[in-house]
């Protein structure tokens, strides 16, 4: 809040009642209010706070909606979303490393201040989105792809936002029609990849 990275008063208070700490390994958990990626194994991170605030701005989610997390890792993203669409929405959050879609599974449940039945955890790819249960509000992915798949901007509803990094640079993505796409670039981030099936 004070560099100016968080303004936005849902997501303020998402932040403040999803401790980061519960989405950490235990042996990193007095790292976890540091503003840095962490490991949490199987080669991927827990983002920084700082980059997950500006991707939940540049996102702009809201209460009620139904939000695609791709790349959901520890569960921190699908529970401070989990918070902001509240009791009436769903966020369906999808995970390739089933190792990591149980641990995401199993500390959105230590979280008392949101629903559970508003996240649905999946163990599957989702480089190319989550098809059946599309289209979706918001998108948001936490892995770095080669290039902003058409597949997940067909997933979006007409005025439906993206944010996904990009050769380490964060896309916005917003559907203005059925073949509008508005897209904005920012540089200077850094994610893990986002990885197929095919690519394992």
């Amino acid at each position: 809040m004070k560099d100016g990275y968080l303004r936005t008063t849902s997501i303020i208070e998402a932040f403040a009642n999803i401790d980061r700490v519960d989405f950490v390994l235990p042996e990193l958990e007095l790292s976890a209010s540091a503003d840095i990626p962490l490991p949490i194994g199987y080669g991927q991170t827990i983002s920084q706070p700082t980059t997950v605030a500006i991707m939940m701005e540049l996102l702009d989610p809201q209460e009620n909606q139904k939000i695609l997390d791709i790349g959901s890792g520890s569960g921190w993203t699908t529970a401070l979303l989990s918070y902001i669409v509240g009791e009436k929405g769903k966020v369906i959050s999808l995970e390739r490393i089933k190792e990591l879609c149980d641990f995401g599974r199993k500390n959105i449940r230590k979280v008392k201040k949101i629903n559970k039945e508003v996240a649905e955890f999946y163990n599957i790819d989702g480089s190319l989105g989550y098809a059946p249960r599309a289209p979706y509000d918001r998108i948001l992915v936490s892995a770095s792809a080669s290039e902003v798949p058409q597949e997940l901007k067909n997933q979006l509803k007409i005025g439906g936002k993206m944010v996904i990094p990009v050769h380490n640079y964060l896309h916005y993505v917003e559907k203005r029609g059925e073949n509008d796409f508005y897209e904005e670039e920012y540089s200077g981030f850094t994610f893990v990849p986002l990885i197929s099936r095919g690519d394992i």
